[in-house]
């Protein structure tokens, strides 16, 4: 709280940062953790005292490195408005600076792109795999007529979508799993913080309401190339909005909250909290619900296509 600490709080402005928040020392692990913060500075007591004592304070500065980009432009950013702020301060042209700033970057202490990279890559791949899937399964079913044998069948619509459900996600689960262990962690040697299982169940969720909204964009088309000019626009969309290419918060605000009713945007809250922080189920139940209840209004919705086809085609 000493005027030099005032004065580098009010150096970061908009729209490169957001208005400071003054936060406790034991709540720095808690606010990083759970992903509210990227970038937390913490100044030593009696700073400005040390700093005019010609000592040489060291301040931290712990960044989250799970968004690359943003991570390593605020870190410059950082670096240049402290030391601006502290020579103002000291009222001295010398270029050595009597403060030794200590960088701590969290979750990825190199900086590694493949870190943050390859998780997402996989994201984004589980995301196309489940869309594409599940719809092709419906559409090829059209296309070549076994649709009406499946109508012969004592089988109840919600049956036959739960089928293809179940038939591509299990698929798309042990072909993502096989990928984390053996792509991301053994090939690109990305260091895995948390739960494997824990992250494998967020999935399967997830896998349920996308491959819903899959045969949902089925119902809506009559050829598989129809459905690849539907489907695609839908998955980039879902893509380059959930925060896996752009972190969430330099997108503008209402984009934000729209960007909310999509599975994709809690997919990739939740995985990067489970797999670069290492957070447990008490920190990612909220997007394991939301996930969870998108997911039923997209296959009820999927189910009443699906019924109005069938009834199409009898």
């Amino acid at each position: 709280h000493s005027q030099l600490s005032q004065r580098i709080r009010s150096a970061f402005l908009e729209p490169y940062f957001k208005p400071p928040v003054l936060l406790a020392i034991d709540r720095i692990d808690a606010v990083m953790d759970s992903g509210q913060y990227t970038f937390v500075i913490d100044i030593p007591p009696d700073f400005e005292a040390d700093l005019l004592a010609g000592r040489q304070p060291a301040v931290q500065v712990n960044i989250d490195a799970t968004a690359m980009t943003q991570a390593g432009h605020g870190a410059t950013y950082i670096r240049r408005i402290m030391a601006q702020e502290i020579e103002d301060f000291m009222h001295s042209g010398e270029t050595q600076l009597p403060v030794a700033q200590v960088v701590r970057v969290k979750f990825n202490p190199n900086v590694q792109s493949r870190w943050f990279l390859g998780v997402m890559q996989l994201v984004n791949m589980i995301t196309l795999l489940a869309i594409m899937l599940s719809g092709a399964a419906l559409i090829r079913e059209r296309e070549h007529g076994t649709i009406e044998h499946l109508l012969d069948m004592p089988l109840t619509p919600a049956e036959i979508m739960i089928a293809k459900v179940w038939a591509n996600g299990l698929v798309i689960v042990i072909a993502a799993t096989l990928s984390l262990k053996l792509v991301v962690q053994g090939l690109l040697d990305v260091h895995i913080a948390g739960s494997i299982p824990l992250f494998v169940s967020g999935m399967v969720i997830y896998l349920f309401s996308v491959t819903a909204l899959g045969i949902f964009l089925a119902t809506l088309v009559r050829s598989m190339p129809q459905f690849g000019l539907l489907a695609f626009p839908v998955f980039m969309v879902m893509n380059l909005l959930s925060g896996s290419t752009t972190p969430l918060d330099s997108m503008p605000e209402v984009l934000q909250h729209v960007m909310q009713l999509s599975p994709s945007t809690h997919f990739v809250s939740f995985a990067q909290a489970i797999l670069y922080r290492g957070a447990g189920f008490d920190v990612v139940w909220r997007e394991f619900t939301v996930i969870f209840l998108s997911g039923s209004v997209f296959f009820i919705a999927a189910l009443l296509r699906f019924r109005k086809t069938i009834s199409a085609v009898q």
